[in-house]
């Protein structure tokens, strides 16, 4: 008896202590159902887009680092795109190579280790020794580091500099902590704990976040690229919210039970022309092209509104944008008239010109992970016909092999935030130089690169406006890029969704804001 009795208040006693447990730790059952958890459907998170992982160092991956939440810059861009403090508290630029830059207190590194002003300046050397486009962006020479404050030297006078630290690529993270699995420690509201570039990516609260606690205990980023997928897994309650969602679809989820973030961007649909192709290194053939493409129906009509044509790089509400910018309008009539004129006849009635034997056959290259790609190179190919262009359409998610067989496409269309660090010479510097990553056109002009060393060097605001301007006006002279539209971008969300919000460079969409009604 005496045993038995001794066996029941053991296992009263253990009930008391796991009930205490429980209690105290917020473990089991009870915190289970407690613990917040959300998901994201999002089109872009993969290869396709530059996006392996989330290393800021390795190709665009900084922009899922940026956005989910894993990594910030020392500066940020506001709404209104100005320049702001951010891991920075304040910079000041001694003369016209060098700035000094005050660190925040207290934050740290998923890691656990302090971000001081030596972390970054390890940050910075190892960016510039990786990365392909920051050397170039950044010109820096010497970084020098004592307690918070960062001292950058630049090689040249660098007046967009603190800009070009906003980019993704600029992420401040703890290099001694690795790169395994493509996963780096940031000093962000989220921690990556698992990433599958082109399926998902997992994520949990920092819990020693400097900028507050996060509400989401667990965050997932479900890379859903097919607009269809991605729709309906939002009606079924499958996600909590969606980013990169079809137009088309948009009329589903106009209702109370879900909710839109908008904005107009800088994110521009144009066409680049590959200047060592047979076809479109004809001035001639540029022309038309430009003159063939319906902006107006483009926007209107397939992106419902959601959006605005372009003339430049930038929208018209930039001080270097496209409002005095003169460009090939619409005008079919009058590109029917410059493929005459070059050469370019239907001589066999089919439709479609020729010259010299050879037809005048466009060979398309796009991507299907913008869901609005597709639609342009159809509304393209319709309006293109009409003046005697076949095209041919190559839209696949292996588009950045591709490209770099100048024998297999003749344009290539594509998206691009163009004014994300909130100053113009970053496209140029991206797109339209000799040295440009992402020259894939080859275009070349001696007047470009004049006006884009002017640039590096000009720190008037209205004046670096003004060579901006002059430079989109070279190059829509000589029609090496078509540009057709900015996008209004929209993130759709479940009622229940708070802090989920449209920013207009493209980058801050996860913050320790975001929260959700369970």
């Amino acid at each position: 008896m005496k045993k038995i009795a001794a066996f029941f208040v053991t296992i009263c006693i253990t009930a008391a202590l796991l009930t205490g447990c429980g209690g105290s730790s917020g473990s089991g059952a009870a915190s289970e159902q407690e613990k917040k958890t959300m998901i994201i459907g999002d089109t872009t998170f993969n290869p396709e887009n530059a996006e392996p992982d989330v290393n800021p160092h390795n190709d665009y991956a900084g922009w899922a680092t940026i956005r989910y939440g894993i990594g910030e810059t020392l500066f940020k861009l506001s709404d209104e795109m100005e320049l702001t403090p951010w891991l920075a508290t304040e910079w000041e630029n001694t003369d016209e190579y060098t700035w000094k830059i005050t660190l925040r207190d207290g934050v740290k590194f998923s890691s656990g280790r302090d971000m001081d002003a030596e972390a970054v300046k390890q940050c910075l050397e190892h960016l510039i020794e990786t990365h392909d486009r920051a050397p170039g962006d950044l010109m820096l020479e010497e970084i020098t580091a004592e307690g918070q404050t960062l001292t950058l030297k630049t090689s040249v006078p660098r007046p967009a500099l603190l800009n070009y630290l906003c980019d993704p690529y600029g992420c401040i993270i703890d290099v001694d902590a690795g790169f395994e699995g493509g996963i780096t420690a940031g000093t962000g509201p989220y921690i990556a704990t698992e990433c599958v570039s082109g399926d998902h990516l997992t994520l949990v609260k920092n819990e020693n976040y400097w900028g507050g606690m996060p509400h989401i205990d667990e965050l997932t980023i479900r890379t859903i690229s097919d607009g269809d997928t991605l729709s309906a897994a939002l009606k079924a309650g499958d996600i909590d919210a969606a980013y990169g969602m079809a137009y088309e679809a948009y009329p589903l989820f106009q209702n109370e039970n879900y909710q839109f973030s908008q904005i107009a961007t800088s994110r521009a649909f144009f066409c680049w022309m590959n200047y060592e192709s047979p076809v479109v290194s004809d001035p001639a053939v540029r022309k038309a092209i430009a003159m063939g493409i319906d902006k107006e129906g483009f926007v209107s009509t397939l992106l419902g509104g959601n959006g605005e044509v372009a003339v430049g790089a930038f929208p018209d509400s930039f001080s270097f944008g496209g409002s005095s910018l003169t460009t090939e309008g619409y005008d079919p009539d009058g590109a029917r008239q410059q493929l005459e004129d070059a050469g370019w006849k239907d001589t066999d009635g089919d439709g479609i010109r020729e010259k010299d034997g050879r037809k005048l056959t466009i060979k398309w290259l796009t991507y299907p992970s913008r869901q609005e790609l597709p639609l342009l190179a159809e509304s393209a190919q319709a309006t293109l016909k009409d003046i005697g262009i076949e095209v041919d359409i190559n839209n696949t998610a292996d588009h950045n092999s591709v490209i770099t067989d100048m024998s297999a496409w003749d344009v290539y269309a594509s998206a691009n935030v163009n004014a994300s660090i909130g100053d113009p010479e970053y496209f140029f510097t991206s797109f339209c130089l000799d040295s440009s990553s992402k020259n894939k056109g080859h275009f070349h002009s001696d007047k470009m690169e004049e006006l884009a060393q002017q640039m590096a060097v000009e720190f008037d605001p209205e004046k670096r406006s003004e060579l901006a301007v002059q430079m989109q006006q070279l190059i829509l002279d000589d029609n090496a890029w078509v540009f057709c539209s900015f996008l209004k971008m929209s993130m759709i969300s479940k009622a229940g969704v708070t802090g989920y919000e449209y920013h207009p460079t493209d980058f801050y969409q996860v913050t320790a804001d975001l929260d959700i009604e369970k």
